[in-house]
């Protein structure tokens, strides 16, 4: 989603939840051609809006995982079986032929799955391939292809916040200091990935002594299904350092005791 369309759906969430009628009086990052600038003033709130990756450079890799895999099971006639097909995270890069790729699965997956037994199987070398397959042949499972990537492990997440979100604070300071309520919107598209939780984890780990100077409310939005957009204010949770998170159902916060 474009930055204004984020924008726009916070103000109108917080229209339909306690401040009604309000909406976008300001949008300062258009009108101001000599600086950095925040994005929106709505009302008593100056809002400032970011996107964090869940990985390091992870749109840009999707990005290129889509290029040469994405949609090719699209392509494909279903087999008489369930196949999954799982990529290392980093299989894909620049520099290969993506095309080719594309080219290289479907006749594999047309010519020599057949063949292959039930079972777990990692596989090298295939031709026109320059990466490895895991792959999981599954005839008594409804018919399908799947493709996916391995999650890898990652311990970056909280510097990289602390990075990315301090240029967005110093646009916010002169806000507060002229009497606005500074909101930082924090955005996460990945389903697969980030919950709501994990996002809280990493925020506090950056700000173990609380919200940082200049910010008065941090909100989560998560926009990885963009007709059920979901808004969490972390503000007393960043705040609150000795807050437990009680997790119920897949993971989400459900009550802070």
């Amino acid at each position: 989603m474009k930055d204004h369309e984020v924008v726009e759906a916070f103000v109108a969430h917080l229209a339909a939840n306690g401040y009604t009628g309000l909406s976008v009086d300001k949008w300062p990052e258009r009108e101001n051609r000599k600086s950095p600038d925040i994005e929106a003033i709505a009302g008593p709130f100056a809002i400032e809006h970011t996107s964090i990756d869940t990985l390091p450079n992870q749109r840009g890799k999707s990005d290129w995982f889509m290029r040469a895999v994405g949609g090719v099971e699209k392509e494909l006639p279903i087999p008489p079986y369930r196949l999954n097909i799982i990529l290392d995270y980093d299989a894909v890069t620049t520099g290969q032929n993506w095309a080719g790729i594309r080219n290289a699965l479907k006749a594999w997956v047309i010519e020599d799955c057949p063949k292959l037994p039930n079972g777990h199987h990692t596989l090298e070398n295939l031709p026109g391939i320059p990466f490895r397959l895991r792959v999981t042949k599954q005839s008594d499972r409804p018919p399908r292809i799947i493709f996916s990537r391995i999650s890898p492990e990652d311990e970056s997440l909280p510097d990289r916040i602390r990075q990315q979100l301090g240029s967005k604070i110093e646009k916010l300071a002169p806000y507060q200091k002229s009497g606005l309520i500074t909101v930082l919107l924090i955005e996460s598209d990945d389903i697969a990935l980030m919950n709501e939780v994990k996002m809280l984890d990493a925020i506090r780990s950056t700000y173990p002594q609380g919200l940082p100077p200049d910010i008065d409310r941090i909100w989560y939005l998560d926009t990885s299904i963009p007709a059920e957009m979901e808004f969490r204010d972390f503000t007393e949770l960043v705040k609150e350092k000795r807050a437990y998170l009680v997790l119920i159902q897949k993971g989400y916060l459900a009550e802070i005791i």
